[in-house]
């Protein structure tokens, strides 16, 4: 009589009997798989009907308040075009574009705007919304050369030269900061004020101060100045 043949399947030339041990490992691998890919794509999910959500939510900003976001151009436009459309579907097609601008936006732009949204909601003052804004440049010109050409980009009438000086400077104290160890008996005076004060633990250095000081004197100078906003929004859009 012959011998029945067991059902089952080939896996890199090894055969893996139905019901056997390796047959449960290997299901059991193949649905966790496919669990981390559900669990992925519920989380992009999640995040661009949030994203969708907080450009609906920007339809509430005064205007003065969304120019001084200096959002792109094209969500600029979207968001002020909105109110005007005249039929449901015309507005329906719009916040799907807007919801599509919003997924493509860079993260500071986002944090700029959910602080807006906070600032209109609890009555925080702009000069709150401005200091949030200037710590977000600061970080981000310390941590990134690109970042220097996004900001002249918003903010054209920015003084270079001392702005790259107070980075450079703060970028070295930080440096300094995170590997130095002081020795307690070190002679006061071979150390500059800088280091002195980038050593200090939980201490900033004063370039990352003033740094902090000179890009919210600029935000505050171009908030001031309503001819620059167009130009700001050019200068960002991609």
């Amino acid at each position: 009589m012959p011998r029945k043949l067991k059902k089952g399947y080939y896996v890199k030339g090894e055969f893996v009997a139905e019901g056997s041990e390796r047959d449960l490992q290997l299901k059991a691998e193949l649905k966790g798989l496919r669990d981390a890919d559900d669990s992925t794509r519920h989380d992009q999910k999640k995040e661009s009907d949030a994203l969708q959500a907080l450009g609906k939510e920007l339809l509430d900003l005064p205007l003065k308040t969304l120019t001084r976001l200096q959002l792109p151009e094209k969500l600029h436009d979207a968001l002020l075009d909105y109110p005007h459309l005249p039929s449901f579907e015309a507005k329906r097609r719009q916040m799907q574009f807007i919801g599509k601008l919003m997924r493509k936006l860079e993260d500071h732009y986002v944090e700029a705007a959910r602080s807006a949204l906070h600032e209109m909601r609890t009555g925080t003052g702009a000069q709150q919304t401005q200091v949030l804004l200037a710590e977000q440049w600061r970080d981000r010109l310390i941590a990134s050369d690109e970042a220097l050409t996004t900001w002249l980009q918003h903010y054209p009438g920015t003084d270079v030269q001392p702005l790259r000086a107070l980075i450079r400077q703060a970028r070295k104290d930080l440096a300094a900061s995170a590997t130095s160890t002081p020795a307690a008996d070190a002679p006061d005076a071979l150390d500059t004020p800088a280091t002195e004060e980038a050593s200090a633990p939980g201490k900033k250095s004063r370039s990352y101060r003033e740094l902090f000081q000179l890009l919210r004197q600029s935000i505050q100078a171009s908030e001031a100045d309503p001819t620059t906003d167009n130009e700001h929004d050019d200068d960002a859009a991609d």
